[in-house]
This record gives structure tokens, C-alpha cells and sequence, in this order.
């Protein structure tokens, strides 16, 4: 892509770009001055998202009051206290067209609206909120902010993005939100200062501005594949760069499936359970097991969401779901060392419905598409980590192995019976050989044993960069380049912890995961653990206090 032009403007202009998806949303602008080129910025900071460090995505939810009142918007609604009585998302799907076969969308697959409210209701709500999350934004991390903000006036455009196929009917709602909203006035001056981009032309300037397409080749068709976590948006476009200036048009009806990754995980889910009704899943899996509780299933689900299906990669080979201690192993059902092995074939059956919905789709878009298409590209949004992130922990005693002997005067008895040795590195996130994802998580499981309950009430995990070359490093109090680097704690509810028995004396184990989100440009860091089949997430900072021990 070309340097942009410089504004052409005669006054200061702020234009913000607001883009609602059906599960996450985010905010960009560019403050443009006359004369200078446009630089393009995201919002990272919402409200209750401090704890990770910021964030460029927050959850597209709204949770209502009995009343009718919005009361909490993205991550404020995830909080416990509010996430135990709010509603489902997906709201936005309520807009969609329902006159085109392509979307694959019925309205049983949606969660329902709350009686009181309509789409469009739901969406000017979270537009307004959106717009006071950039207003905060800007203010706070602008010097003189405030009065930059003052000198935009009501010199403000605003850029939507929706999904491929919305039109006529979809764009006026989208404007009515706007108007509902306070965005723009509802005037001809008013509705001149919104924009309508789809999401398939957002992310085909995105993949040109990442060089991922041919871009510098005149006159080509591009099919642009957007597989995210519920929906998967195909569009094509014929671009002739020749012209002046450079045309871009449509060349085939979009398509959007439901057929995301949520969909993979949930036939996980089924797969496990043994309840997929002889489709695809052996009635028998974990049926039987001393893990086929519910609880070990959320907990197998979950890690299969996090690791297993990022990392499937050939169906010739096993894949492993890790969801346990070493001590954790039931060989008749494949399960040793605290993870469940499972044949490759079998995973990529979980693939087959959305691999096969996608190819169904990319070959009905070449085959009607007005012009050929020679070139491919998928929305991959993806960076590298600087350094290795991990946390230090203890590990139990292994007499092979050289380093532990040197260091067996520090092992120790856990409650459990096992000998540990303190001082551990334990990797979560590796900088080596590692492309991550915006929305990639990397997770670890740990345990920690307490002779009381209240002692695991509270866990503090410290996470701590590496900086050092070795691609494998082992211990925390050998490397002088460790060093914290975030901080991050569990407030677990009481009586999460279970209860076990060793030598005839009762002792807790609560086991948890850490969670690292890398992103673009931000670390993110909780500590995850499952109640009641349920996976729950803590924010804060706090140095450990307690011994944890690696699975």
C-alpha cells in the first residue's frame, strides 16, 4: 500500500470507526490535520479492562436492568457479580437480512432479545457507549486532551462497518441507531457525516495495508475469507489499481456462514460427552470414567478451545487435551498423565462440517463471481512475542534428573504425599518459533495444595518475562534475565477447592490455569478455574504467597 495522501481539509477532523461485531468490537480514529497524512489509532483501554493492561476488543454484550436501563457494556458485563444474571450476545444478528439463503442464520440459532428492547435499541445503546469509550480514551492519552478533544467540535465523521450482504434495509437501521444514539443529528448535514464500509471491505484493505493479498497486481479478482469465532464472511472483489482513482467492486453475493470456531468446540463438547447422536461421535468416549463428569468435560472443552484445536494440524496424528495432574490417568479411556489422547481422524471430524461450509462457499463465489478470481486471502491478524512469558512454581522431584539432584536439598513434601523442588520457570507463552493470534490464548495448568480450605480461598500468580536466549529455560533463581514482568491474582469462592485424603490426613487442591493473551500490542493476563462445570476469570495483582506446582 501507498503512503496515505495528506488531508486535504481546511479544519481539524476527528473520524472514528466503530466496529460491532456479533461477538467482540473495537474502536479506531484518526485526528486529521491539514496538510498532515493520516495516522490511524485503536482505542486499547476500556472501562474494567485495566487489570490486563488495556485491551483493542471488548465483548459485544449489554446488560439490561428489569427496567429497561443499560447498566453495564463489554467487559463491565462480564463481571461476576453482573455475568450470573446477564443474557446471551449475538444481538446483533437480530438485524440480519432474512431474505438471503447465504447466511445460513435461522432465528432458533440466536439467543432471544430481552422483551423490552429491539435490535436497533441494542445498538444505539452500544454505539453511545462506544462513543464515550473514545471520547474517554482521547481525553486521557492525549496531551492537553481535553481541549483536543474541544477543538474537534462537531467536526466528527463516523464510520460503521456491518456485515457483507446488509443493505437498504440493514443500512437505515444502522443510521437510525446512530441518530437514537446522539452520534449525528437526524438531518441531510447530519447522516453526510456517517460512512458505511462492510466487513468484507474492512478486511480486504486490511490485508492489503498487511501486504497479504497480490495487492500490486492491476486488474485481479480477490476472494477475502474471514473465519472468525461465530461467523465465516466470504466476499469477492474485483480491483482495477489502473484507474484513476483505483476501483474496487463486488463480483459475487457475499456469503456468511455460521460455521465459526465456536462451532468446532462445541462438537468437542458432544464428542466428549458421547451424545452426538452416532453422527460422528462414538457413544462411548468418556462414558464410564472417573473424568467423564460434567466438570472434567467443561474442563477438557475449554483446553480443547485454548490449545488442542489451534494446534490440530494432521489428522495421521493424536492430539492431546491436557486437563489434569500427572498423577490423573485411566488408561482404558486414554487418559495418562493428566491428558486425554484422542485419534487425529476423530478431531478432524470436528473441522468436517465448517471445512466442508467453506469450501462450499468459496466454490459457489468462484462459480458465479462476474469476473475470475486468481487470488486468496484470510484475515489473519497476528504478531510475535519479544520474549518467553511464564510464571515460577515448583515441580516434583524427578531423582533422574541431574539438576534435581543437585537441588534436592530445597525439595519438600506437598500435602499430597509428592516431593517438590521451589524455584521452577514454568513457560506459558514462548517467544521462539510462535505466531500469535490477536485473539490466541496460551494457558498452563497449575495446582496448589493448602492444609486449610480459607488458604485456598486466595491465589496470587506472578507472571514474569524471560529475556534470555535459551529456548527452554527451567528455573527462576539460575537466570538473573528473569524478571516480573505482570502481575495477576485469583480470588477463587469459597469451597472451590476439592478436599482429598493422604496418609489419613484431609488437605485441599485447587487447580487453576493461567491465561495469557498476547495481542498486538498488549499482554493480558488472568488466572482461570472451573466451578460447578462453569470456567470462571480473575483480575488484581498480587505476589504469590503460596507454593504451586506444575502439570
Amino acid at each position: 500500500m501507498t503512503e496515505r495522501e495528506p488531508y486535504a481539509g481546511t479544519t481539524r477532523k476527528l473520524v472514528l470507526a466503530f466496529d460491532v461485531g456479533i461477538t467482540y468490537s473495537g474502536i479506531s480514529y484518526s485526528i486529521l490535520d491539514p496538510g498532515d497524512s493520516p495516522v490511524i489509532n485503536n482505542v486499547t483501554r476500556f472501562p474494567a479492562t485495566d487489570h490486563v493492561g488495556g485491551n483493542s476488543k471488548i465483548p459485544t454484550i449489554v446488560y439490561y436492568d428489569k427496567e429497561g436501563n443499560p447498566r453495564a457494556f463489554g467487559e463491565e458485563a462480564l463481571q461476576e457479580a453482573i455475568l450470573e444474571r446477564a443474557e446471551d450476545e449475538e444481538w446483533k444478528l437480530h438485524l440480519r437480512p432474512r431474505n438471503i439463503p447465504s447466511f445460513h442464520v435461522d432465528d432458533l440459532d440466536i439467543p432471544p432479545l430481552p422483551p423490552f428492547k429491539n435490535a436497533i435499541d441494542i445498538l444505539a445503546d452500544f454505539l453511545g457507549y462506544l462513543f464515550r469509550c473514545a471520547r474517554m480514551y482521547i481525553e486521557e492519552s492525549h496531551g492537553n486532551g481535553r481541549n483536543v478533544w474541544t477543538s474537534f467540535g462537531d467536526n466528527i465523521d463516523f464510520v460503521l462497518s456491518h456485515p457483507n450482504g446488509w443493505q437498504g434495509l440493514q443500512q437505515a437501521q444502522i443510521r437510525r441507531a446512530a441518530v437514537q444514539a446522539g452520534l449525528v443529528p437526524d438531518t441531510p448535514e447530519g447522516q453526510a457525516r456517517i460512512r458505511l464500509v462492510t466487513e468484507g471491505e474492512a478486511n480486504l484493505h486490511y490485508c492489503l495495508a498487511s501486504r497479504n493479498t497480490a495487492g500490486s497486481k492491476d486488474d485481479v479478482g480477490v476472494m477475502v475469507i474471514d473465519a472468525g469465532r461465530r461467523t465465516i464472511d466470504i466476499t469477492s472483489y474485483y480491483m482495477t489499481s489502473s484507474a484513476s482513482p483505483p476501483t474496487l467492486r463486488e463480483i459475487a453475493p457475499a456469503q456468511c456462514l455460521l460455521q465459526g470456531s465456536v462451532f468446532v468446540t462445541q462438537r468437542a463438547g458432544k464428542y466428549l460427552r458421547g451424545n452426538g447422536n452416532g453422527l460422528l461421535f462414538p457413544t462411548e468416549k468418556l462414558q464410564g470414567s472417573r473424568f467423564g463428569t460434567e466438570e472434567d468435560i467443561a474442563i477438557m472443552k475449554s483446553e480443547f478451545d485454548k490449545t488442542t484445536r489451534l494446534r490440530f494440524s494432521n489428522p495421521n496424528e493424536p492430539s492431546f487435551i491436557r486437563f489434569g495432574t500427572v498423577r490423573d490417568k485411566d488408561p482404558e479411556y486414554n487418559i495418562r498423565s493428566g491428558q486425554l489422547k484422542l485419534p487425529g481422524n476423530e478431531v478432524a471430524a470436528l473441522f468436517e462440517p465448517s471445512a466442508e461450509a467453506i469450501i462450499a462457499a468459496m466454490e459457489d463465489q468462484r462459480r458465479v463471481a462476474t469476473q475470475p478470481i486468481s487470488d486468496f486471502s484470510s484475515v489473519d491478524r497476528t504478531a510475535k512475542p519479544k520474549f518467553t512469558y511464564g510464571t515460577r512454581c515448583t515441580v516434583e522431584f524427578n531423582r533422574n534428573d541431574e539438576e534435581h539432584v543437585r537441588r534436592a536439598a530445597s525439595a519438600f513434601p506437598h500435602p499430597s504425599g509428592c516431593t517438590v523442588i521451589p524455584n521452577a520457570f514454568s513457560t506459558i507463552l514462548r517467544k521462539v518459533g510462535v505466531l500469535v493470534s490477536e485473539t490466541k490464548e496460551f494457558r498452563k495448568i497449575f495446582i496448589v495444595e493448602c492444609a486449610e480450605r480459607n488458604i485456598c480461598d486466595t491465589i496470587a500468580m506472578e507472571i514474569v518475562c524471560y529475556r534470555g536466549n535459551s529456548q527452554n529455560p527451567r528455573w527462576a533463581d539460575s537466570e538473573p534475565v528473569c524478571a516480573p514482568s505482570t502481575r495477576t491474582h485469583l480470588e477463587s469462592p469459597r469451597h472451590s477447592a476439592r478436599a482429598e485424603v493422604f496418609a489419613g490426613i484431609q488437605f485441599y487442591r485447587q487447580r487453576f490455569s493461567i491465561v495469557l493473551k498476547f495481542g498486538l500490542t498488549e499482554l493480558e493476563a488472568q488466572i482461570s478455574w472451573v466451578e460447578d462445570g462453569e470456567e470462571h476469570r480473575g483480575p488484581a495483582a498480587v505476589v504469590f504467597d503460596h507454593v504451586v506446582e506444575a502439570i
